[in-house]
């Protein structure tokens, strides 16, 4: 694949984001996926969910951009994309893979040992059976055993616990250089995923293959999207299914773009609206997104 100069890039965030927070549909979504696919603009998925996952949606929407898992564990770019060499890569099936934290398998036993230390009660995706996967998560059976197939992070949820002992299993973690954050449904634990670090060294790779001027835009829910926002050029955050907003992307970015309604509602009208500022922008030779103080 040939990669044409692009002005601008849409990094976007999946569950509660573009797709809908109990449906995991992306319908509503549309009319800007079609308009993006119309005028040839990247569109890079960056998110929790696993290869496999991505894999079945990118072919659903005829999505043939790199892509980032498991809240920025790992980039993966179709061969022939890029035609300059990509480095620190590794051949992962079809695709040239960054992989920028430890391994699943360690999370794990992390997870374990630092539950018992703080003395909580923790269940993992680890421990969960597919149908047990679809039961918590909403998703068809199929696509349950797709999200336990994974290569760098763990969700999992507290089950009975205080406050204070959900404090001290973070303060745990951080101590040995984990990261827990919580996501639409799940804490997640990880360590080297960074969604911020995954989209610079992507955008680092577009601008090699001569988008010069190009112009990032993000759309995410939740505050694990928060690294990916503060990356970007401009940050649209859309409300929760309750109308709510992140405080900690807000707390963050207080110039963050705030969307009109939840999921692909919110996402389509925001995409579109950006769109139409494009064409403006064009006949006035300006960008009129507003840029994110960081």
């Amino acid at each position: 694949m040939t990669v044409i100069p692009a002005q601008l890039i849409f990094f976007t965030d999946l569950d509660g984001t573009l797709l809908d927070h109990y449906t995991y549909s992306w319908a509503a979504a549309k009319e800007a996926l079609q308009e993006i696919e119309r005028r040839g603009i990247p569109l890079v998925f960056c998110t929790s969910k696993t290869r496999p996952e991505v894999e079945l949606l990118r072919r659903k929407l005829h999505n043939a951009h790199p892509f980032i898992t498991e809240n920025g564990g790992g980039i993966f770019i179709p061969h022939d994309y890029f035609s300059q060499p990509i480095e620190g890569a590794t051949r992962v099936g079809r695709y040239h893979c960054v992989a920028l934290a430890r391994p699943h398998k360690e999370i794990v036993k992390e997870l374990c040992e630092i539950a018992e230390e703080a003395d909580v009660s923790v269940v993992g995706f680890h421990q969960m059976r597919a149908g047990e996967i679809a039961q918590n998560t909403g998703l068809p059976l199929a696509e349950a055993k797709l999200a336990s197939q994974r290569d760098f992070d763990e969700p999992f949820f507290f089950a009975g616990t205080t406050v204070e002992k959900t404090r001290r299993f973070n303060r745990l973690a951080e101590r040995r250089g984990l990261v827990v954050t919580s996501g639409g449904r799940f804490w997640h634990l990880f360590a080297g995923s960074d969604k911020g670090r995954a989209v610079r060294h992507l955008i680092k790779l577009y601008r090699a293959a001569g988008s010069k001027r190009l112009l990032s835009v993000g759309l995410g829910d939740s505050a694990n999207d928060l690294p990916m926002l503060a990356a970007m050029d401009s940050a649209v955050l859309l409300p929760k299914p309750d109308g709510s907003f992140d405080h900690a992307v807000l707390k963050q970015l207080p110039g963050v773009i705030r969307g009109i309604a939840p999921g692909p509602v919110g996402w389509n009208e925001a995409v579109l609206r950006i769109l139409g500022m494009q064409r403006r922008d064009k006949q006035r030779a300006k960008w009129h997104v507003s840029k994110i103080a960081t």
